[in-house]
C-alpha cells in the first residue's frame, strides 16, 4: 500500500524486452540512497504503478512488467531517460499524508489542458467512460502515483490544482497538453459501485 507522497524522482535506466518481446524488464535508477533498506520482493510505486524489485543495486533496481500491465498503463510510453515518480512501500506506524493507494493503475487519462492561476498550475484531464462515475468533486484521485483532490468533473473530464511545490518535485511539472497519465481511482469508490452492483 502507498499514500500517493511521491518521495523520490528515478529515470528509466535500460528497457530489455522479455517473454518472446510481449514483456519488459526495467533497469530504473534513483537518488543516492533513495533504495537504503530496500530488499528483493519490495513493491515500488513507479509512476503509480506498483512493481516488485527483482534485482537490487546501490542506485537502482529491476523490475518485470508484463504485457497486461504495459497495456493498461503508460509504461509503454517509457524510454531509456524518461522521468518517473517513485513511493517506496509504507510501513506500519508510517504517516498517511496523502490517501490509501494500492498502486493498481485503473486506466490511462488523456491531459487537456494546464494553465497557469496564481502561483498553480490548473490541470484538466479527460478519462476513458468506464472510469469518470468514480471520480467526484473534492474526492480523490491518483495521478502517475501522485495524490490529488479532484477540483471539478464535468462528464469525462476532471480538474486539479499542482501547487508548486508537487509540480517540482514529481513529473507533473512536465506535463503538457496530449500528454497520457496512468489513473488509479479512490478505493473506496470502487467498493462503493461494486455493492451497488448488488443492491441493484
Amino acid at each position: 500500500m502507498f499514500t500517493g507522497i511521491i518521495t523520490a524522482t528515478g529515470t528509466v535506466a535500460a528497457i530489455e524486452p522479455i517473454g518472446e518481446g510481449h514483456d519488459m524488464r526495467l533497469a530504473l535508477a534513483t537518488p543516492q540512497g533513495w533504495l537504503h533498506g530496500a530488499e528483493i520482493g519490495a513493491s515500488i510505486a513507479c509512476s503509480g504503478c506498483c512493481l516488485t524489485v527483482v534485482t537490487l543495486e546501490e542506485n537502482r533496481f529491476t523490475v518485470e512488467v508484463s504485457a497486461e500491465t504495459l497495456s493498461k498503463t503508460t509504461l509503454d510510453q517509457w524510454r531509456q531517460g524518461s522521468a518517473i515518480n517513485l513511493e517506496r512501500a509504507l510501513k506500519m506506524g508510517d504517516e498517511m499524508g496523502g490517501h490509501v493507494v494500492s498502486g493498481h493503475v485503473d486506466g490511462v487519462a488523456e491531459v487537456l489542458s494546464i494553465t497557469h492561476e496564481n502561483g498553480s498550475l490548473r490541470c484538466r484531464f479527460r478519462l476513458p467512460t468506464e472510469l469518470a462515475r468514480f471520480v467526484a468533486q473534492k474526492g480523490s484521485v491518483t495521478i502517475e502515483g501522485v495524490s490529488l483532490t479532484v477540483n471539478e468533473v464535468e462528464g469525462l473530464d476532471f480538474g486539479v490544482n499542482l501547487i508548486p511545490h508537487t509540480a517540482a518535485v514529481t513529473t507533473l511539472g512536465a506535463l503538457a497538453p496530449g500528454h497520457r497519465v496512468n489513473i488509479e481511482i479512490d478505493m473506496l469508490a470502487r467498493y462503493v459501485a461494486r455493492l451497488r452492483e448488488f443492491q441493484a
